[in-house]
């Protein structure tokens, strides 16, 4: 899989382009502003939510690729100020919707939890593409914070050695080309084209 399947599926996914990638392609992100890194609670708040969205299985789950911590860095690196106001606000409202704590809830409750705010993110990106592509209204709208947080785990995960090498096929110097190749199905995306 290269970078443009992972996009579109990160697209398909949340409904939404990922955020931040102009900054992550040019060669100058935007500045951080003072005081934007994240606390660990933070970055294992968001841990656990992206365990959610991709637990362990028979693979890795978002917590062994560390997608907390390429969360807290892609935010700080690639996000405006205002981006990273409004993930931080999702963030903020995570937690209180939880009752306080994200991390203190049940693995149930938490995907409960997180399948409402994407019935909701979903909502509203259908919501802004309504208002018509390319206009004034449509470029300054932002997404819902957990748009922002579920394309992030995603990206996070499968950018990882452990997304990329255990759950994706990977190979790190591709063979031959061979156009008429058997799908089994069930097997994994490939990692490399």
């Amino acid at each position: 899989m290269d970078r443009r399947e992972l996009l579109k599926m990160i697209f398909a996914a949340t409904g939404a382009a990922m955020i931040g990638l102009p900054a992550l392609a040019s060669a100058k992100p935007p500045a951080a502003p003072p005081g934007a890194g994240f606390s660990e609670a933070e970055i294992a708040t968001l841990d656990e939510i992206a365990e959610t969205i991709l637990p362990r299985t028979r693979t890795p789950g978002a917590k062994d690729a560390a997608t907390g911590a390429f969360m807290a860095r892609f935010v700080t690196d690639c996000y405006t100020a205002r981006q990273q106001a409004t993930f931080r606000a999702g963030l903020a409202d995570i937690d209180k919707r939880a009752g306080g704590s994200f991390v203190a809830l049940a693995p149930d409750a938490r995907s409960e939890l997180l399948r409402r705010l994407d019935a909701e993110a979903r909502k509203r990106a259908v919501e802004v593409s309504e208002t018509g592509t390319g206009t004034v209204e449509a470029a300054k709208a932002m997404p819902h914070p957990f748009t922002m947080i579920k394309q992030l785990a995603i990206f996070g995960f499968f950018t990882s050695k452990q997304g990329a090498t255990e759950v994706l096929k990977y190979v790190a110097v591709p063979g031959r080309y061979d156009g008429d190749m058997a799908y089994v199905p069930g097997t994994p995306a490939w990692a490399t084209s």
